[in-house]
């Protein structure tokens, strides 16, 4: 079934869903994004087509492969326009309404039945996206990692009405077309990763809000103590600190854990638009944007 994947939509232009339309466009998909409006899919656009020039640049893709890649995607800002894709997949804000909404509307557009929609969701039961269409057995969980085209890892996870010729097509993709690994979850808040990974973000978190450590010496400790390539709370603003507090709140709702609640320190920097890297300033200061 993935070698019916050849037209792939994205619904969503940022970070993520740049990245994840790149990596179709370089496997040679024919990619098609889809953003909010015009000026949207223009910025979109102009996002892959850095990230294509930093691959160039850094010796990691042909100058005329990444011309190709470009030359497969198209940038839109109508849902229309993905009628045709044998698969979309869905990367928009990390927000329930927002995503259900997006799917509901796919499943009127999208025009052939057997068609698999995706959700990049970090942490929402894939089983509610699914129920907001009328073929809930063809929708998957497929996470990928920031950044896309670096990072191998992705994440396939089933809902209880998701059948296993789609969980397979969908695997097959990812790992056959994309060449990424895949490891398999259950369809539970976190899935394996982020459930895993934001309680310890948390915890720095808390201990630089306790006053325990500063923010530069809690990264060291982890980094140079503990051989991370980065430390939590750079990690924390290279996610997103508004990501960080929805995944947690969606682990909290789920298991109603104390480790999964988002510290008041880590809500209050989110209302002050302080998110990390994307806005220049977070649990540490980085160049514009």
């Amino acid at each position: 079934m993935s070698d019916c994947f050849q037209r792939v939509g994205v619904v969503g232009g940022g970070r993520m869903g740049a990245g994840i339309a790149e990596v179709c466009a370089r496997a040679g998909v024919d990619t098609v994004v889809c953003e909010a409006d015009a000026t949207a899919a223009r910025a979109a656009r102009e996002r892959v087509a850095a990230s294509l020039d930093r691959a160039v640049r850094r010796g990691k893709l042909d100058p005329a492969a990444a011309r190709d890649a470009l030359a497969r995607m198209a940038f839109t800002g109508s849902l229309d326009d993905l009628a045709d894709r044998q698969l979309v997949v869905e990367a928009v804000i990390e927000n329930a309404d927002a995503k259900t909404e997006v799917f509901a509307a796919l499943d009127k557009i999208v025009e052939d039945p057997a068609a698999a929609f995706a959700t990049n969701t970090s942490s929402l039961p894939v089983m509610r996206l699914g129920m907001a269409t009328s073929r809930a057995d063809r929708v998957v969980g497929l996470h990928f990692f920031n950044p896309v085209p670096v990072l191998p890892l992705v994440e396939v996870v089933a809902s209880l009405h998701t059948s296993p010729q789609a969980v397979n097509a969908v695997e097959d993709f990812a790992t056959g077309t994309l060449g990424k690994t895949v490891i398999r979850s259950r369809d539970r808040s976190g899935f394996v990763v982020n459930a895993l990974l934001i309680p310890y973000l948390l915890a720095a978190v808390r201990m630089a809000e306790s006053g325990f450590a500063t923010a530069a010496d809690i990264d060291t400790g982890m980094e140079l103590g503990c051989a991370h390539p980065m430390g939590p709370l750079r990690l924390a603003d290279l996610i997103g600190l508004d990501t960080v507090v929805s995944i947690a709140e969606s682990l909290y709702d789920e298991f109603r854990e104390p480790l999964y609640a988002p510290p008041p320190l880590l809500q209050r920097m989110v209302q002050a638009g302080l998110l990390g890297r994307k806005t220049g300033r977070g649990f540490h200061v980085y160049g514009q944007g």
